[in-house]
């Protein structure tokens, strides 16, 4: 059954770039039945976002990116290894595959056939309303087409890595991988890979 939301207000506290902070006024319905108090809330709109595990089952390797990320800088590393990845644009939201296709070619510069749909998740369903969707696709040597590397005007600096899933798997159990997408990517392909 379908609990009660009462929403009281909402409004726009902060908007730049992509970012939209909304402040909302609410009330729901607790465990018990009864209505809670007026609650306040921020939450962080930044859309969706779509990333996809590329394997290439016969060399048993996947493909990491690493790039500079400045919200983890302060608290380290700064430049990151994680999966292909990136913002689902609104006329993609129907099928956030679309986004992939064309992060895979900026950044690593492949063309891909069929991508299997594995989880859609919240990042930090506390402070921000954002789902990945996680992919999983099936990629060989002679689907690399162009350098990838990033779009230069969007400030990327991509360096792509073909790892063995074993390397992986170490960098997962070593602490070395940070990024809470590839942990996931990764860990469901340690548990799937023997049915691909």
């Amino acid at each position: 059954m379908k609990k009660r939301v009462e929403i009281i207000s909402r409004e726009v506290a902060y908007k730049k770039f992509f970012f939209t902070v909304e402040e909302a006024h609410f009330r729901h319905e607790l465990y018990n039945g009864q209505m809670s108090q007026e609650l306040v809330r921020l939450n962080l709109e930044r859309g969706d976002s779509a990333a996809v595990i590329l394997h290439d089952p016969n060399a048993d390797t996947i493909i990491l990116t690493e790039q500079f990320r400045y919200p983890t800088y302060e608290k380290g590393p700064g430049w990151l290894l994680e999966i292909p990845a990136g913002t689902v644009e609104k006329h993609e939201n129907r099928d956030p595959s679309v986004t992939l296709r064309r992060e895979i070619m900026e950044e690593i510069g492949y063309k891909t056939g069929n991508m299997r749909l594995v989880y859609t998740f919240y990042v930090s369903p506390g402070g921000t309303s954002e789902r990945i969707h996680l992919y999983y696709a099936k990629v060989s040597p002679k689907d690399k087409t162009s350098a990838g590397g990033g779009v230069l005007t969007e400030g990327e600096d991509i360096r792509v890595l073909l790892v063995k899933v074993s390397d992986a798997q170490r960098l997962l159990a070593t602490g070395k991988l940070v990024d809470a997408k590839s942990i996931i990517g990764l860990q469901w392909l340690q548990l799937n890979r023997g049915q691909l």
